[in-house]
């Protein structure tokens, strides 16, 4: 029987051969099991239990602030090998043998970023997603103005959308999602699942300012369009990023 320590925001991968057969309770705090397929799982409280084999578990980890704690016991002694510190509790002197109680402190597994690499990657990723929405939209624009859509606005004075202001509007609203996809990962213990509705929701919004702003049909569907590309190029990139451990 294994006590298995994690702090705040710590995580302890699920390796198969130090694992077989294992059998954890939750004994305090909160346990996010995190499935193969990189979504989060359930999270679970105290004193409840789970297994481990056959469950497409990879990871533990701890969504909380406050150190968390799991009983992991297994039939037998299975050999591991283990970078963490371990240290055997002792019985007047003498270590415990076939029942020893093995307390591992587990923070963020080697080679596993960080939540603060985790945004910065996320950022560069978004960076990079905002200027390829940025030119998609724009060219997007160029070739429905090349086959006469006019893109005048009634409502704004008759004025007509330069090709800039597609690249200018798309361009901020992009840097605004990837904000969002950012505070979803620092608080959210399912930051992609969250951010796809939260996305698609700003989307649908975003497809109205057309029908009212008093343009001719082709210039609205033009508009709807280049919403939609916008949000093709973002909301799958920013997904995969948050998803991506």
């Amino acid at each position: 029987m294994r006590t298995l320590t994690l702090p705040g925001g710590a995580r302890a991968a699920v390796v198969g051969a130090q694992w077989s057969d294992a059998f954890a309770v939750v004994t305090s705090g909160r346990i996010q099991l995190e499935l193969r397929d990189g979504e989060p799982g359930p999270v679970l409280g105290r004193d409840a239990g789970f297994w481990l084999r056959g469950t497409g578990v990879r990871a533990l980890r701890n969504p909380g602030r406050r150190t968390a704690t799991v009983r992991v016991c297994t039939p037998r002694d299975v050999p591991r090998q283990s970078t963490s510190p371990v240290r055997q509790l002792t019985v007047d002197g003498d270590a415990m043998t076939s029942t020893e109680d093995t307390q591992i402190a587990a923070g963020p597994t080697p080679g596993q970023p960080r939540r603060g690499h985790r945004l910065r990657r996320l950022a560069g990723t978004g960076l990079v997603a905002t200027l390829a929405a940025m030119v998609a939209t724009t060219l997007a624009a160029a070739l429905a103005r090349a086959v006469g859509v006019d893109f005048a606005i009634p409502d704004g004075g008759g004025e007509t959308i330069p090709l800039s202001g597609f690249a200018v509007v798309t361009g901020f609203f992009s840097v605004v999602g990837v904000v969002i996809a950012g505070a979803l990962l620092w608080w959210s213990a399912r930051p992609a699942h969250r951010f796809v509705w939260t996305a698609v929701a700003l989307t649908a919004l975003s497809l109205i300012p057309p029908f009212v702003s008093g343009a001719n049909a082709a210039t609205i569907a033009a508009l709807l369009g280049l919403h939609l590309v916008a949000a093709t190029v973002m909301i799958p990139v920013l997904t995969r990023s948050l998803r991506t451990d």
